[in-house]
């Protein structure tokens, strides 16, 4: 069950529109954590977290590997004593509107990525928040 980001405060949409980098957390088959730092994106409509990486990275490949169904995974910033987790269900997103909705996302918040014929898009569906932003 999704959330409705929407209904967060202006501080909320503020903490996760403003630059910062992130960290994601996946967990391995073999049960331990894998936490990489990220540019993320936060669609506050349809209440989904972007991430762009490469098809061959662990993290875009443990998504793939668990299909639509989505494997768990969370989002987290920080800056000082705010912060902020968004989890929930990640997939793989590969088609070239995705990709480049995701890519537009990206140069909003940060820069304008440079070309990558293996991007990918992880989307994660959020279903829960927790922090103090």
């Amino acid at each position: 069950m999704e959330i409705d980001l929407t209904a967060r405060s202006d501080e909320f949409r503020a903490f996760w529109t403003e630059r910062r980098l992130a960290s994601l957390t996946t967990v391995r088959p073999d049960g331990t954590p894998h936490v990489v730092a990220v540019g993320v994106t936060v669609d506050f409509e349809a209440g989904v977290a972007r991430v762009i990486t490469f098809s061959d990275s662990h993290k875009a490949r443990l998504a793939k590997a668990a299909g639509e169904g989505g494997v768990a995974a969370a989002v987290c910033q920080l800056e000082g004593p705010i912060w902020s987790t968004l989890e929930g269900l990640m997939v793989l997103r590969d088609d070239p509107e995705a990709v480049k909705d995701a890519e537009n996302r990206y140069a909003a918040r940060y820069r304008q990525p440079k070309p990558n014929p293996k991007r990918v898009v992880l989307e994660i569906r959020v279903r829960k928040v927790i922090g103090n932003a």
